[in-house]
């Protein structure tokens, strides 16, 4: 059966898109440590955004980047960009090559480099244009087309009316991040907000902000009564998160991973980021280790080790001796 928003089962739980960080690799780990608690597990897994002008002009390095492995299905590519056509043509593309199951707009991105191009949440000053692309994009591709935006640019009160544009132009499904563009990542998610816009849409809608445990998401939920939530940051290092939540709506045994599990699960991510970019590829998978271990006791004393390694030997060395009480 196709892939469709409103026939997934609810709620939701989703790995949100992160730059530089939800690549295949991380992907990877996400879905197989989930499985191993839940078989039949309700995942879906958003990729990192990349940009419709890089994808149109045909840049290797970014239509790599919109591969997809088969144990990460259900997935999602986000993309991002100001031209509804460019936009049109990068999402046929893609499907055509790699067959997502979905594609995801990027209007939420508060990084400077984005919306001082007009891309990311910038697209929420402008309801217009926001409209031609989802409209662009919808047309184009033969999957469901959804919408990842803030509470606002620069007012928690702005997405209510932007989300009923964005559903108009013909959005499958829309997730709410709490903050506005100004906020960046400081501050607390508005959950009252995005409640708003549950209230008033008539396709689903997913919440992100602010979920860093098991029990966020379902307290995310029982606030704003949306359809599911997409987990960022909580998700990084932290895997489990996933299968956490799973074995609490199977009305199992809520687990924590041991340290023993912590190591394993690196080392097989470690396998995979090389495997995949190479084996001079460490340096851009030391991002990874720190939010692994952050906030284990005793672990201070390995980081500069840990940080500073230059190839797989050396990480599995450090991690088979850790002595952490």
């Amino acid at each position: 059966m196709p892939f469709s928003w409103n026939n997934q089962q609810k709620p939701i739980v989703a790995l949100s898109p992160m730059a530089d960080m939800t690549d295949t690799p991380f992907c990877k780990i996400i879905r197989k440590t989930v499985l191993q608690s839940a078989p039949q597990s309700r995942l879906i897994v958003f990729r990192e955004m990349v940009s419709s002008e890089a994808i149109v002009r045909g840049n290797k390095k970014t239509m790599i980047m919109t591969g997809i492995d088969p144990i990460e299905r259900p997935i999602v590519q986000q993309i991002f960009g100001a031209n509804p056509d460019a936009m049109a043509k990068a999402a046929s593309i893609i499907v055509d090559e790699h067959t997502p199951d979905a594609i995801d707009i990027n209007m939420g991105c508060p990084v400077y480099k984005m919306v001082s191009n007009f891309n990311g949440s910038a697209l929420m000053k402008d309801p217009e244009l926001a409209s031609k692309i989802v409209g662009a994009v919808k047309s184009a591709v033969n999957v469901p087309v959804s919408v990842k935006m803030r509470a606002g640019w620069s007012s928690h009160n702005e997405c209510i009316e932007f989300a009923k544009i964005i559903e108009s132009a013909g959005a499958d499904m829309i997730t709410v991040h709490g903050r506005t563009q100004k906020q960046g990542y400081s501050g607390t998610a508005n959950r009252e907000v995005v409640a708003q816009v549950k209230a008033n849409a008539s396709i689903p809608i997913l919440y992100n902000g602010d979920i860093f445990t098991w029990q966020d998401y379902f307290q995310a939920l029982e606030e704003t009564n949306c359809d599911g939530a997409l987990i960022a940051r909580g998700a990084l290092g932290n895997p489990w998160i996933f299968a956490q939540i799973e074995q609490r709506l199977m009305g199992s045994k809520v687990t924590e991973p041991t340290l023993e599990n912590r190591i394993n699960t690196v080392l097989e991510h470690l396998n995979e980021h090389i495997v995949h970019y190479g084996d001079s590829s460490i340096a851009t998978f030391r991002k990874h280790l720190s939010w692994y271990f952050k906030g284990i006791t005793g672990f201070k004393q390995y980081k500069p080790a840990l940080m500073s390694a230059t190839n797989k030997e050396e990480i599995i060395s450090i991690l088979h001796n850790l002595s952490i009480d």
